[in-house]
């Protein structure tokens, strides 16, 4: 397909998609049942989140009471968390109530988790109670940890059991086990201990009097339930499981984590870090949610960098006499700043990415610092020399070139050491280190950037 021809094809999809919305809002307007179910039952995934996000929020709350709500629940599997809790909150807690019910554990927790108290309380006490006190306890894991990247549906018997009764078991419940995830079956000893694995087709071909005990493959492989993502991440790329277990401190079984599961909760952190880089300071927005929630959440942190900025531009005024005897020494200033900040995000990622890895921890500041000054060092001496040589050249006046080679060279060492250290200071007090990158950086570093430049500036001003 040439260049032409794909973006026609483009063109039609984007007018396809935003007919499904206008299409999907006017069955919603009509309350044709049976239409909706058919358009959500046959559409891809990506379609449906586009056409919803159109909606407003009547609609979306309607679109919840519509619906069956076993498809609802599908629907909300089809859907980005963010989208699929924008649609419990909207519909009436008897209706939320029903389709978290129809949700596999890992969703419900996650929703339950994210819904403000009172919300999250009105559907839990529509819940059985069982069920109620299991998502709560599910709720309170970590998103990234196994126990909150767990699914509970999965299938256990006890050690003592045979193979007919196991068969037995599945053709009773089949309705129940059908949505199940089921490769493996797990075998627990009398106190729920996790004590082997059994594979489906070990089961199938075994006579039906023998104990699971005698063919399951004892000790298997598990995790515990506070295994971080980055350690079920790491796990997965060593294994070619598909899940894993997962145990408390004392053994018993608790779920099992999907490789699939880790891999998204993996790129959704790495989307949320993204987002907090360029200011959006909760990690995650979508143009549907409440505007003026939209508004706040950005202006929290416009308003942080609008006080840093005039921060930065006091140190230009401060100097307004040097810049007015020298001012040559404007063009540089923002050369300075831009590849001041281009450091420090290369020393930003460098450390996040080793925190990730688990290669450094909070503790080790000076020795991150010392890598960190040893390049800065370096590379300070390699672009200032090159920005003093462009200066003389420019100006023919060696004293400039050596002011702005040295400010460069400084103010990339100070770029440098806070781009590798803050993220560190972060994660020891508990925050997210991709907040150290992004606007924050670069303002810091502007006012260094200002401050050496026009210091040295004032000192050498005669010979300007």
């Amino acid at each position: 397909m040439n260049t032409d021809e794909q973006q026609l094809e483009d063109h039609r999809s984007e007018e396809q998609i935003a007919d499904l919305g206008k299409t999907l809002a006017r069955l919603l307007e009509q309350e044709d049942v049976e239409e909706i179910e058919r358009l959500v039952a046959t559409q891809p995934a990506h379609e449906l989140a586009r056409a919803v996000s159109i909606l407003d929020d009547e609609e979306r709350g309607k679109l919840m009471e519509l619906l069956d709500p076993d498809l609802a629940a599908d629907l909300l599997e089809r859907l980005p968390e963010v989208q699929a809790l924008q649609l419990i909150e909207e519909a009436p807690p008897e209706v939320a109530a029903a389709v978290v019910h129809e949700l596999p554990s890992d969703l419900q927790a996650d929703i339950v988790g994210d819904l403000d108290l009172e919300d999250a309380d009105a559907i839990l006490q529509r819940l059985s109670p069982e069920e109620a006190e299991r998502v709560r306890r599910l709720s309170e894991y970590s998103d990234e940890e196994a126990g909150g990247l767990m699914i509970t549906e999965v299938l256990r018997y006890p050690e003592t059991w045979t193979v007919g009764q196991v068969v037995d078991d599945f053709l009773n419940h089949a309705d129940a086990y059908r949505d199940y995830q089921v490769q493996y079956t797990y075998v627990v000893d009398a106190n729920d201990r996790l004590i082997g694995v059994l594979r489906l087709r070990d089961l199938l071909l075994s006579g039906r009097d023998r104990r699971l005990k005698d063919i399951m493959i004892p000790r298997p492989i598990a995790v515990n339930h506070h295994t971080t993502l980055d350690e079920l991440y790491e796990f997965f790329q060593g294994n070619q499981f598909v899940g894993v277990p997962v145990v408390d401190d004392e053994g018993h079984l608790l779920g099992v984590v999907q490789r699939a599961d880790v891999d998204y909760a993996w790129l959704e952190r790495a989307d949320r870090a993204m987002l907090k880089r360029q200011g959006i300071v909760s990690g995650e927005e979508i143009r549907s949610m409440p505007l003026l929630y939209r508004a706040r959440a950005r202006l929290s942190w416009l308003s942080i960098n609008i006080v840093l900025n005039l921060m930065a531009a006091s140190v230009i005024s401060y100097f307004e006499s040097t810049l007015a005897r020298a001012i040559a020494l404007a063009a540089f200033l923002p050369i300075i700043s831009d590849m001041s900040g281009c450091s420090g995000n290369q020393a930003v990622g460098v450390s996040i990415r080793e925190l990730t890895l688990g290669l450094i921890q909070p503790r080790d500041v000076l020795r991150v610092w010392l890598k960190e000054i040893s390049v800065g060092l370096i590379n300070g001496v390699a672009v200032g020399l090159l920005l003093g040589f462009v200066a003389f050249a420019w100006k023919g006046s060696p004293v400039l070139g050596i002011v702005v080679g040295v400010a460069l060279m400084l103010n990339t060492m100070v770029a440098v050491s806070i781009g590798g250290l803050i993220p560190l200071i972060l994660r020891r007090f508990g925050k997210d280190p991709a907040m150290a990158s992004g606007p924050l950086l670069t303002t810091v570093t502007d006012m260094c950037g200002f401050f050496l430049v026009l210091s040295l500036a004032t000192l050498a001003l005669d010979y300007l």
